[in-house]
């Protein structure tokens, strides 16, 4: 007895190891793509490391000097404000755009399927692309956005958009807000499909109109997803990088910097590998903690 009962235990034993096998090369991969970097990047970030002492071969430990350089700089707050502005706005209009037509396409009507496919495609084009895509829109000279204004009598001269501060942020925000659309737009319409459509037929027989259904059927059988998209969308937008540097590369006078560009310029301008690093590692340490919280809502969807 105590032999056959052994048996399918230890089948069951070796069974479960040999699974645990084919997680090794995700654990490898992990390790070499994402652990290392990230480890390399805290050790960097207390070390007095720039181009002289890499040459020499060797970067002091200088503790967390880095850390209160970087985030205490004289323009670190204008970039910081900056970065807070252009991911507010950026996540305000991607979410309320996407939103507006994930219910238009939540309906039936003729090409439905072709224009919803259509509009995935600023969000399949290389980052770098679209900001190049933008920059020749927004030139001063042979730009369309200009000779559009200046056709409709709007402005009476050419707008150097890219070359004033407050105009320069708006369109690396106008740029961020195409590229998100449809991915808030894909995500929010497949929250609503799973809405039950018999619950608006029970309101509109109760003499609901379209805004109270919205309100009181729509959101609240969406609101874990509108969570979820709001969280990923803050994630994405604080890494945004290739359209700023595609763009104005962080000018004019700084006026377009974002942490996430601010962190390349201490490092690879600069050459401040150090501070470079601890201003990535405070992004990391952003993310993370709204990381933190998609988790936890993406729990509750699925409990």
């Amino acid at each position: 007895m105590l032999s056959t009962s052994s048996t399918p235990s230890r089948a069951f034993r070796m069974a479960r190891y040999k699974r645990a096998w084919f997680l090794v090369p995700l654990a490898v991969y992990l390790l070499v793509m994402f652990g290392y970097p990230l480890y390399y990047s805290i050790v960097i970030s207390f070390q007095h490391l720039n181009q002289i002492t890499v040459i020499r071969g060797h970067a002091p430990f200088n503790g967390v000097v880095n850390y209160i350089a970087a985030w205490s700089g004289s323009g670190i707050w204008h970039i910081v404000a900056n970065t807070i502005e252009f991911t507010v706005l950026s996540i305000i209009f991607q979410f309320v755009i996407g939103l507006l037509l994930a219910l238009l396409f939540n309906r039936k009507f003729p090409a439905n399927g072709f224009l919803r496919a259509l509009i995935l495609v600023p969000w399949l084009i290389p980052q770098l692309v679209s900001g190049t895509i933008f920059k020749w829109m927004f030139d001063s000279t042979d730009g369309i956005v200009n000779e559009a204004l200046l056709g409709l009598h709007t402005i009476h001269h050419p707008i150097s958009w890219l070359l004033h501060p407050q105009s320069a942020l708006i369109v690396i925000v106008i740029t961020n807000i195409w590229i998100g659309i449809p991915f808030n737009m894909v995500l929010i319409y497949s929250g609503l499909k799973d809405v039950p459509q018999e619950l608006y037929e029970a309101a509109q027989i109760d003499g609901a109109g379209k805004w109270k259904s919205f309100l009181h059927i729509t959101v609240p059988s969406v609101r874990t997803v509108f969570a979820i998209v709001l969280m990923l969308g803050l994630i994405y937008t604080l890494k945004v990088f290739d359209i700023v540097m595609t763009l104005t590369g962080g000018g004019p006078e700084n006026a377009t910097q974002l942490l996430s560009t601010w962190s390349y310029t201490l490092s690879f301008t600069n050459f401040d590998f150090g501070q470079g690093a601890a201003i990535a590692n405070g992004l990391i340490v952003i993310a993370l903690c709204f990381t933190a919280v998609y988790l936890w809502f993406n729990k509750r969807a699925l409990d």
